[in-house]
């Protein structure tokens, strides 16, 4: 991906995105994905991951990514401030659905996986545990970046020891709605057609199977990270929900992923 440096890209109009270079992180896939789907176009900004991103910040306030920019407006940094500007700039196709109670389903098992305690939040505790575990890990410069990610999380030990039991509760729950949809003869996760948490799904499941290289080329150390879960979550982990993911990607996004 051709990124812009954020001095520029304040300057352009239209729609910008900032992403984390280099890596596939699920809350960046999701919004590409999510504007992909709309037929969104967009000029890509780069962000460091573990930088202090200062041009970004002058801009836009925040050092974080993703961050999604219309125009003037301000950034959204929220999934579903990301997810309510692409619906309206697009309406069609819909991701979002009308039906009041499917609705409500739809933003739930996004939250699930998107926000604070969510299946994403939890999978980072889980991976910055054995760096910010280590016996030298308030002290270390190499791991300065890691503890500025670890505060932003509220990583402790005692937080860590509550994220299996919370990705396994996510887990379950999905891979239940997945078979009561298969039952009704329905192909998504909510409804009849693609919704935002089919695409949030399609992204999140990284942090548990990582897509292979040939689809994903991400770097090895992450990879190995990604992958590495837990028995009980291995023991919960539908392969009806990977495959799920699977035809997400070939039918609606496109592979391999390019970030």
């Amino acid at each position: 991906m051709d990124y812009v440096e954020p001095a520029a890209a304040r300057e352009m109009p239209g729609l910008r995105l900032a992403l984390t270079t280099g890596v596939p992180g699920p809350w960046g896939e999701a919004a590409k994905a999510i504007f992909l789907v709309k037929k969104l176009e967009f000029v890509p900004v780069r962000q460091t991951a573990m930088e202090d991103n200062a041009d970004l910040v002058e801009w836009t306030g925040f050092r974080n990514a993703p961050q999604a920019i219309y125009e003037s407006e301000p950034a959204r940094i929220r999934w579903e401030e990301i997810l309510a500007l692409a619906e309206r700039l697009a309406p069609t196709p819909p991701l979002i659905p009308t039906d009041e109670g499917e609705r409500a389903l739809m933003m739930g098992m996004s939250h699930a996986l998107c926000s604070e305690d969510g299946l994403g939040w939890n999978r980072r505790l889980q991976l910055l545990a054995p760096m910010l575990s280590a016996p030298d890990a308030a002290e270390n410069p190499a791991l300065a970046g890691t503890r500025v990610l670890g505060h932003s999380y509220g990583w402790s030990a005692e937080a860590t020891e509550c994220a299996n039991a919370r990705v396994v509760s996510i887990l379950e729950f999905f891979s239940a709605q997945l078979a009561k949809q298969r039952d009704a003869g329905r192909e998504y996760l909510v409804g009849d057609a693609l919704s935002a948490v089919d695409l949030y799904w399609a992204a999140f499941c990284a942090l548990l199977r990582p897509l292979p290289h040939e689809q994903c080329p991400m770097p090895e150390f992450l990879r190995a990270g990604y992958g590495a879960t837990t028995p009980e979550i291995d023991s919960v982990l539908d392969p009806a929900l990977v495959a799920h993911r699977d035809k997400i990607y070939e039918r609606h996004v496109g592979l391999p992923l390019d970030f």
